[in-house]
């Protein structure tokens, strides 16, 4: 997915002859506190709610202040991930989208690219997540995949955490199954640390029930 996909359908850019208080009212109408300005099709920059605030330009055309404004800004033909990035290094609650000819196209908020995030992660696919937690150098998504699709399961996402300081890595599967048992069983087979496991909290209380009865019919041998 790209930036040309993530743009938003409501926000408006600001023109140069729009006063500060125009602009906070629409900020707080889409809940950003970024906003673009434009000069027919080219951006001039990247207004904050900080920047009028700081400047005191309440009834003045934030066109006057151009110097002031930000510069970020992402293009078309960029991947989400790159989107997420810039946004997420900045700190900002928007981004600027140019096209191939440095012309302005729109802008992608926080919440856009959230949304569309979800759906890239399967957030709202029924299913249950298993967090592993385990080295680096035992990582092996062909090895993990196999367990999963062993157990009649699709992985439908997965993401990589790195721990900080620290050779581990946590690797979060998201798979279409609910009832995680056989799965986390056999990643247990295989010597994996199951760091956590969310489904229904009933599943995984029989699932505790098991091994527990397991652990005390070999105490009893």
């Amino acid at each position: 997915m790209i930036a040309q996909n993530l743009l938003s359908e409501v926000v408006p850019a600001l023109h140069l002859a729009d006063t500060g208080q125009k602009a906070l009212n629409w900020m707080e109408i889409f809940r950003i506190s970024h906003l673009p300005v434009v000069d027919a099709k080219q951006l001039v920059g990247l207004i904050s709610d900080k920047i009028i605030y700081d400047l005191n330009i309440i009834e003045q055309p934030v066109g006057d202040y151009s110097d002031y404004l930000l510069s970020p800004h992402v293009y078309t033909n960029q991947h989400i991930y790159e989107v997420f990035s810039a946004i997420s290094v900045l700190k900002l609650s928007a981004i600027p989208v140019l096209n191939l000819h440095h012309e302005y196209c729109g802008i992608i908020t926080v919440f856009d690219l959230a949304r569309k995030f979800a759906d890239l992660v399967a957030v709202c696919e029924p299913g249950g997540v298993i967090e592993l937690e385990l080295n680096a150098m035992d990582y092996s998504l062909s090895q993990i995949a196999q367990i999963v699709e062993g157990n009649d399961a699709k992985i439908l996402s997965f993401y990589i955490t790195q721990v900080p300081e620290s050779n581990l890595m946590t690797v979060t599967l998201k798979v279409n199954v609910i009832d995680l048992s056989a799965i986390i069983q056999t990643f247990v087979r295989y010597d994996y640390n199951i760091k956590a496991a969310y489904m229904d909290e009933s599943r995984i209380q029989n699932l505790y029930d098991d091994r527990y009865d397991q652990l005390m019919r070999y105490l009893n041998i």
